[in-house]
């Protein structure tokens, strides 16, 4: 199965909204984005930059999102 393919325009999309998401946000993303969405994609340079900026899950954020 072949991946979807994602504008370089969108990747720099991805690249400056990432810094500006809280915890939250960031943490919702990994935990409820599909399978191959843009930033988890192997393929990509935007997972180095989620990774630089989630700071993993804390207890309250766990039980915001319901987990």
């Amino acid at each position: 199965m072949s991946k979807p393919e994602i504008s370089s325009e969108e990747i720099e999309n991805w690249k400056q909204k990432l810094p500006t998401m809280s915890q939250m946000e960031l943490a919702r993303l990994w935990r409820f984005s599909p399978s191959g969405h843009p930033v988890f994609r192997s393929d990509l340079p935007l997972y180095a930059n989620f990774k630089e900026h989630f700071k993993g899950f804390t207890p309250e954020i766990s039980k915001a999102l319901d987990w």
